[in-house]
């Protein structure tokens, strides 16, 4: 067995649960909680969406919402006109284009206003099932550099290494598999080598100044 296997392996082992932890009721909320989780904690965008999706009921709601209210309304997430803009657009060109279906392919849904890949992989994989690559986000992006998957610091050119790596079936649980043990284990500041079932395999294991004991 590999070391990328045996990594894989201990993963899936301590999180057999992995998966999204965006709180949607369909594939629409689905979409507008990953536009709002970007640079922001999905913790935070739980708290949001919690009043959002009970205010904003259904597709059509999205689609006559008063932008100034809108903005308002996701105001904590940050970057909320932005946000507020990309989501509201979006709705309408779902409508127009798409009849009121979120797209299912890559191409497709790449033409959102506020959906770059990351987010696409996210809501294809979490949504219909559709795998075309890696979600890549900050802890994948971390973690994958720290484990040795990858040397590069492009999103994209680290999802191109980790998609030469691991088996197709594998790609959409790994995003999720690597970011539970960069929230649990493998902290941007001070991660927990000592207390880490990966340090024998982890190059980068006991290579920083501090780490966090529990």
């Amino acid at each position: 067995m590999s070391k990328y296997s045996q990594i894989l392996s201990l993963l899936k082992k301590h999180y057999p649960h992995a998966k999204i932890v965006l709180n949607y009721s369909n594939n629409w909320e689905l979409t507008v909680a990953v536009i709002l989780s970007s640079q922001c904690t999905d913790k935070r965008v739980n708290l949001v969406t919690q009043k959002l999706f009970l205010k904003y009921k259904t597709f059509d709601d999205y689609v006559k919402a008063d932008l100034v209210e809108f903005e308002n309304d996701i105001k904590s997430t940050g970057f909320f006109r932005h946000k507020a803009k990309n989501i509201l657009s979006s709705a309408k060109l779902i409508k127009d284009k798409y009849n009121g279906s979120i797209p299912k392919t890559m191409r497709d849904i790449l033409s959102l206003p506020g959906i770059a890949r990351k987010s696409a992989n996210v809501i294809l994989g979490n949504a219909y099932g559709v795998v075309e690559g890696i979600a890549v986000d900050t802890h994948v992006i971390r973690l994958s550099r720290r484990l040795g998957f990858t040397k590069n610091k492009d999103p994209e050119k680290i999802e191109k290494d980790l998609m030469k790596l691991f088996a197709k079936n594998i790609w959409f649980i790994l995003t999720y598999l690597l970011i539970d043990h960069g929230r649990t284990i493998c902290d941007a500041k001070k991660p927990s080598c000592d207390d880490c079932f990966l340090n024998k395999l982890c190059p980068s294991a006991f290579k920083f100044p501090h780490f966090r004991k529990n």
